[in-house]
């Protein structure tokens, strides 16, 4: 880690011989979709190919999990395949969004008058995390589970080794929960932002190459007021800069178009969060995709799959049957942390698996073709 690593530009720093897979936001709809990408991933042996997964928002709830079952999930040496991701990961994603955290964490948050973000990370806790800190995660691939500083503007990165914001320093082998950095990722603004996470005197250092970065001073240094990782990179993408291969599963919402904007202020503020969310991701996919199709030394290898995506795009032979409208009406599930119903659950796992399959078998494997899976992995309830 170094003060130079958040470069601004995505193809401004040299590429490593490293794989990273990065998560979008969206809350419960992207959690189930990349629930979906990371079964195929598993399938096509490519979760321990893997050295960095970077998430943001309800990406971090599915990487969180991840995380968690990593070491216990024994991978076979020789497929790559972890036969017990079914029942472990995906299980307990599909069962979290059979429950309501949000309006139970605002509710508790008012009647106690305490901060409603951490109220989530209590359900967190509680529903999937225990007392697992970062220090449990594991040593590779790394996991990073980012979150945005209201304070200085920049990108909060919660992983084992350390915590940083470029422009405050960094804390070398935290011991935060692991339910408070997933927490803080998805702190959706405004309602479940921010998370306050309050730093040991002397915890916060510099960085090897700059000892004393701009904002290294209280209160930066004292407490860090975290948002939503999505308000500064909704796609995952600013901690993968350096790998050359690059994968991204996108599950970010679609921005409808509103004929007659609301005036209040609230309602005119959500609304102007979501345009800039949504130009946000637009720029960060147009560079990637930039960089795919660059054959010079800014060019990655790679690809993405978004919940918006069409299959018929990706020109595989035998996909999986995914319907247009089909799609498009599981991209307009809100984006919230707010129970949905079983089918749509399914449905949603499927889809993230069926596109991530595409994406795979045209962009990244087409040279040792991968067969076309036999279905869905939830075969009743299709796309």
């Amino acid at each position: 880690m170094n003060a130079a690593e958040p470069a601004p530009a995505l193809g401004a720093v040299p590429r490593t011989d490293t794989r990273a897979l990065c998560l979008s936001g969206g809350g419960y709809r992207a959690m189930l979709f990349h629930a979906g990408a990371l079964w195929r991933l598993n399938e096509l042996g490519w979760l321990p190919k893997l050295d960095r997964i970077s998430s943001v928002s309800g990406g971090s709830i599915a990487a969180g999990v991840l995380a968690k079952h990593w070491n216990d999930l024994a991978f076979d040496p020789h497929t790559g395949v972890a036969p017990s991701f079914p029942d472990t990961v995906a299980a307990q994603l599909i069962d979290l969004a059979g429950r309501t955290i949000d309006v139970w964490a605002v509710l508790r948050g008012l009647l106690s008058f305490k901060p409603i973000g951490d109220q989530v990370a209590r359900a967190y806790r509680r529903r999937l995390f225990d007392k697992r800190t970062l220090q449990d995660l594991p040593d590779h691939p790394r996991f990073v589970i980012n979150a945005t500083n209201l304070q200085s503007g920049a990108l909060w990165r919660f992983s084992k080794p350390f915590m940083a914001d470029w422009r405050v320093g960094q804390v070398v082998r935290p011991d935060v929960l692991l339910a408070v950095a997933v927490a803080a990722s998805s702190a959706f603004p405004p309602v479940l932002s921010p998370v306050s996470l309050r730093l040991a005197p002397g915890a916060v250092v510099g960085f090897d190459d700059d000892p004393v970065p701009a904002l290294h001073l209280p209160p930066y240094t004292t407490r860090a007021i975290l948002s939503d990782g999505g308000v500064y990179d909704n796609l995952g993408l600013q901690t993968a800069t350096q790998c050359h291969t690059v994968l991204v599963s996108d599950g970010g919402a679609a921005l409808k178009d509103a004929p007659r904007p609301r005036r209040c202020w609230p309602l005119q503020l959500l609304r102007v969060l979501d345009v800039v969310d949504n130009q946000v991701r637009a720029l960060r996919k147009e560079h990637l995709i930039d960089d795919y199709q660059d054959p010079g030394a800014r060019g990655r290898a790679g690809t993405y799959w978004g919940i918006r995506s069409q299959i018929a795009d990706y020109h595989v032979s035998d996909p999986l049957p995914a319907p247009p409208a089909r799609v498009a009406e599981l991209a307009t599930t809100p984006t919230r942390l707010a129970k949905l119903p079983l089918e749509r659950r399914r449905r949603l796992v499927n889809w993230g698996y069926a596109i991530a399959d595409a994406g795979m078998r045209k962009w990244v494997v087409p040279a040792t073709p991968a067969p076309p899976p036999p279905a869905f992995p939830f075969p009743g309830e299709g796309v």
